[in-house]
């Protein structure tokens, strides 16, 4: 078996939420499964799983998910975080690999932070403290706030972004709203959301 060969078959965010209990990390779940939490109900399929953890609190979480082999992954090709080197500064996504079933369960986002704030990769101007940035379903699983996610969604508005813009805007107070148009201004100045956003 070769991650070359390896499929997704990704995790429920409650099976990494059960493997991460009693792990002193600020974690959550990023992506369109956030998406879906602050919804509160699955509303489409998802291909994979992605968390968002400190970049520097990574080991932490690779460990407490032991039977999972982590690769950086970049233009199809997975190196293991062990030998990946400058790899590793460049990309943030890391794989983890199910030995065993030689299937992927979950995308970690190794995260910029400092000081115990969370910090956009794509703006470092734009940081929440952990509390902010992190909120859970009522059985306690935690997520990124949707305007976190919408605002990485922006970059690429996939017709499954535009979706997940049209289902959380009825859901979000007017000061998130303008917080998300003001962070996507910064980001993407005149991207085609802002009209709906304001």
């Amino acid at each position: 078996m070769h991650p070359d060969d390896a499929e997704w078959d990704c995790w429920m965010p409650a099976d990494v939420a059960a493997r991460l209990r009693g792990v002193d990390v600020p974690w959550y779940v990023a992506a369109g499964w956030a998406v879906d939490l602050f919804l509160g109900a699955q509303r489409r399929e998802h291909e994979d799983l992605e968390i968002g953890v400190p970049e520097g609190a990574f080991g932490e979480v690779a460990d407490a998910l032991g039977e999972l082999d982590f690769h950086v992954v970049t233009a199809g090709i997975a190196e293991p975080v062990a030998s990946a080197g400058a790899l590793m500064r460049q990309v943030h996504q890391t794989w983890g690999l199910d030995r065993a079933a030689n299937v992927w369960r979950v995308d970690v986002f190794r995260e910029p932070s400092e000081d115990g704030h969370w910090v956009a990769r794509r703006d470092e101007s734009i940081t929440l403290p952990y509390d902010e940035l992190i909120e859970h379903t009522g059985d306690g699983i935690p997520y990124a706030r949707p305007e976190v996610v919408l605002l990485f969604k922006a970059k690429a508005a996939r017709p499954k972004d535009e979706a997940d813009l049209a289902a959380v805007l009825p859901r979000l107070e007017p000061e998130r709203r303008a917080l998300l148009a003001g962070w996507i201004e910064r980001v993407h100045p005149g991207h085609f959301w802002l009209p709906d956003l304001r």
